[in-house]
């Protein structure tokens, strides 16, 4: 029988992911460097302390030589180019408005596993479908009314939001191939090497930066990279979907409300109903999908 220490543990696990990573695009605020250098700094330190622990499992190097070593390659490109427009949002708009957008990527998820793979769905997909756009276009109009300037970062987050479903439509293929280390550093590792490719395009330097920056850089990788995602995986290894994936929509509103304090920020009302429809239309969406894939399990097959 479970200790109550083994029963709290990923709860704490899953609570301590999301504080982290609401941190995450606070990080990109405070240090006075561009959003996609400090994303790339981000990446790389959580690189280097993945490399030892990836490195000290012989059987992990073995199976990067696997024919599908392409997914999380591919991955990586596409997580550093989801990174290197989130960075650029944050530079140009909103932190509440960056984290908002880019957490539609659940829609996108939804809607390519739908067109490509004919999953059905009901009612309440559909409205969680309308609910999203219905925010989106909310946080999109009053900001053309009250903040134009905001538009340019508003649409990299929209943007950015598109690769990361992309990354996570391709990440639910790679993990059937690869244990969570090895393919949370290939794609570590990719993505330093995408955005260090984007920052040289574009003549960002990487050096330069004050002794403070380059310490919101080291504990942008700590908190965000390494604590944040490894509790949020240790939580999806102990704890339902039903549970976890709900949960997760309170990071973009813990980011909000931390961004109004500590960055100086305002909450429109533009952005607060828009943002409530979006995450009440996520929630309605990732619920719809779960049952669908219970009714499929439950469901007895022809043999």
């Amino acid at each position: 029988m479970p200790s109550s220490k083994t029963k709290v543990l990923p709860y704490l696990a899953l609570v301590t992911g999301i504080l982290s990573l609401s941190f995450s695009a606070l990080f990109v605020r405070w240090a006075d460097a561009p959003g996609t250098v400090t994303t790339f700094y981000r990446m790389l330190i959580g690189t280097l302390i993945y490399l030892p622990l990836f490195l000290s499992q012989p059987k992990e190097l073995r199976v990067t030589a696997s024919r599908w070593i392409w997914l999380p390659i591919i991955g990586g490109l596409l997580s550093g180019i989801d990174h290197a427009l989130w960075g650029a949002a944050i530079d140009n708009t909103r932190v509440s408005n960056v984290v908002i957008l880019n957490n539609t990527a659940p829609v996108w998820v939804a809607i390519a596993a739908t067109l490509l793979w004919r999953e059905k769905h009901k009612a309440g997909f559909w409205l969680g479908l309308a609910l999203t756009m219905g925010g989106v276009f909310a946080v999109f109009g009053s900001d053309l009314v009250i903040a134009p300037e905001y538009l340019k970062g508003n649409l990299l987050a929209i943007f950015s939001s598109f690769f990361f479903a992309a990354y996570f439509l391709l990440t639910q293929k790679g993990r059937e191939h690869y244990s969570t280390l090895t393919y949370t550093f290939i794609i570590s590792l990719m993505c330093s090497l995408t955005l260090l490719a984007v920052n040289g395009i574009q003549g960002l330097p990487l050096s330069g930066y004050t002794p403070q920056t380059y310490l919101i850089f080291l504990v942008a990788g700590l908190v965000a990279q390494v604590i944040g995602y490894f509790s949020l995986g240790f939580a999806l290894g102990h704890l339902p979907a039903s549970i976890v994936a709900p949960s997760i929509l309170a990071q973009p509103v813990i980011s909000s409300f931390l961004a109004v304090p500590l960055a100086g920020e305002n909450l429109t009302t533009g952005l607060l109903t828009g943002g409530a429809a979006v995450l009440c239309g996520i929630y309605m969406i990732n619920r719809d999908r779960e049952r669908t894939r219970q009714n499929m399990v439950a469901q007895p097959q022809n043999l």
